[in-house]
């Protein structure tokens, strides 16, 4: 299970094998043993003994800012396995095989949105042909994947250029099923503008810290991207990786609205946008934490959402040495 922490001074300490939370209406205690990783999304107190039971259980403690993106972590300073991963990793960063990973991941993200699209669609037989209308577009634009040719330098600009038209019509397709009073214009970020992207890009953040942990653990380095290499300073495999699990994230919030759990005392306004308050946190990570502990088929096996980012992680490190063992 996932510890979150968003109660403001709150206070985080080590009681025997137990971390024990304190805040001004009650205490809790929960054993080290039931916790993966640690969430701290508000000003809190921590002891170094509860970091030095996090560290000796390999629980890594995630720091989120407002808008739930990670800018800070504790963990063990170990790699994750053999540096030969990472060093195969560089080598193929320019080469074919570093282009199939990246288009394979974007398509992935594609075909996401489509199946997302058909499922909602199902729900609501009086949008039958918008639905329609946008999975064809998306579709459409998709095969322009069949004509990128050139080295990954080369097309990189091509392939967010896909994404990206594909993901105006997504988010365009995810807007009309909204309640009018929900309703948005295109995606923004920090602060967004609106109660969908508030709660999508607060869960894309806590994406952000499953997939960085899973590619520590499995020995691939965050740091060296494919698609993302030019555009982002830090963890740009991350970025990369996070594409195939974004579906999740709009998956659950778009179930959030359906339900109507969506309040608008959910938020508070801030300067040019609004945030989401400690009841809306509440409520989305309890959902999200939910819909990721869910059981699915994936690859002729059943296994939890938030096992398949580690599952996917180990098969990529492992393709990686595999590929150099053949040479």
């Amino acid at each position: 299970m996932q510890l979150i922490i968003n109660t403001f001074g709150s206070y985080l300490q080590k009681k025997d094998d137990c971390f024990k939370i304190k805040t001004d209406e009650k205490t809790s205690m929960i054993s080290c043993k039931k916790v993966s990783s640690i969430l701290i999304s508000t000003s809190a107190y921590i002891t170094t003994d509860a970091v030095k039971l996090a560290v000796d259980n390999n629980i890594d403690i995630v720091f989120l800012d407002e808008y739930g993106n990670p800018y800070g972590r504790i963990w063990h300073p170990k790699l994750g396995s053999t540096t030969l991963i990472r060093r195969r990793q560089l080598e193929i960063a320019e080469t074919q095989d570093g282009i199939d990973l990246a288009v394979s991941w974007v398509k992935t993200k594609l075909t996401n949105q489509t199946d997302l699209l058909k499922r909602l669609r199902k729900k609501r037989p009086q949008k039958s042909a918008e639905i329609t209308s946008y999975i064809d577009k998306i579709s459409s634009i998709q095969e322009g994947f069949d004509k990128l040719k050139g080295n990954l330098g080369d097309i990189r600009g091509s392939i967010m250029g896909i994404e990206g038209s594909a993901g105006r019509i997504y988010f365009a397709s995810l807007n009309s099923l909204l309640p009018d009073r929900f309703k948005f214009h295109g995606r923004s970020r920090n602060p967004a503008k609106d109660e969908f992207n508030v709660l999508l890009n607060y869960s894309y953040g806590v994406l952000y810290s499953r997939v960085e942990k899973a590619c520590v653990i499995a020995g691939l380095d965050p740091y060296v991207g494919f698609i993302h290499t030019d555009h982002y300073n830090k963890t740009s495999l991350v970025f990369d990786l996070i594409e195939n699990y974004r579906i999740w994230a709009e998956e659950n919030v778009i179930n959030l609205f359906s339900s109507r759990k969506v309040k608008k005392d959910m938020f508070d306004s801030i300067p040019n946008g609004i945030t989401l308050n400690k009841e809306g946190k509440a409520v989305l990570m309890t959902s999200f934490n939910a819909f990721l502990d869910e059981s699915v088929r994936y690859r002729n096996r059943n296994i939890k959402r938030e096992n398949i980012i580690q599952f996917d992680c180990h098969l990529i490190a492992n393709d990686l040495i595999g590929a150099k063992d053949e040479k």
